[in-house]
């Protein structure tokens, strides 16, 4: 219920941003402002997650995508660093899939590389953001992603999930962890 109010009342409250924003992407994207991607949620039960689109789809001579840093847009950059790009994921919030606060779902590729600790992740609805955001977010390594994840399954709590939620803000504010220390994304779990 609490999912359900809050992601109303902030795509109420964010929908004049997620406009221009999308109008934005629309152009700098070729016409395409949102990425959909296919990621695992609780019990691993798989769904399109919504996202703004920060990088264009540009492929060298081979048909290979370029690299994230050359096909990151400068209005995607923003958005990204900002945490924009996430405001379309309250319509998975809406729809059940995703919730306000949980571990953040992941590639689907990853599934098969979890051990039986990491997959642990999946005991709950993923979410926008978690206690693994807003200690490090993308800035910390994969085995402590996962054990913040994990934690956090661990000691689930609406006070806790408080605690997110301004922290969360905090992060976005400062702008802290939003990329790896040495790429434009995220490195690939292996």
């Amino acid at each position: 219920m609490i999912d359900i109010i809050g992601s109303l009342i902030g795509l109420l409250f964010l929908s004049p941003l997620f406009i221009l924003v999308a109008i934005g992407l629309y152009f700098a994207n070729d016409g395409k402002p949102f990425f959909f991607q296919v990621r695992p949620g609780k019990k691993g039960q798989l769904f399109k997650i919504i996202k703004f689109k920060t990088m264009t789809d540009r492929k060298d001579e081979n048909g290979k995508l370029l690299d994230d840093s050359e096909r990151l847009t400068k209005i995607g950059s923003i958005v990204r660093k900002t945490s924009l790009d996430e405001i379309p994921q309250l319509i998975n919030v809406l729809k059940g899939e995703m919730s306000l606060i949980g571990p953040r779902p992941l590639l689907v590729a990853y599934l098969p590389l979890y051990s039986l600790v990491q997959n642990r992740r999946h005991e709950l609805i993923p979410g926008i953001t978690g206690w693994a955001q807003v200690n490090g977010r993308n800035a910390i390594s994969w085995e402590q992603k996962f054990e913040y994840d994990v934690w956090y399954v661990d000691h689930v709590s609406f006070l806790l999930d408080i605690k997110i939620v301004f922290l969360t803000i905090k992060k976005i504010i400062i702008k802290e962890g939003i990329n790896s220390n040495n790429s434009a994304t995220t490195e690939a779990f292996k």
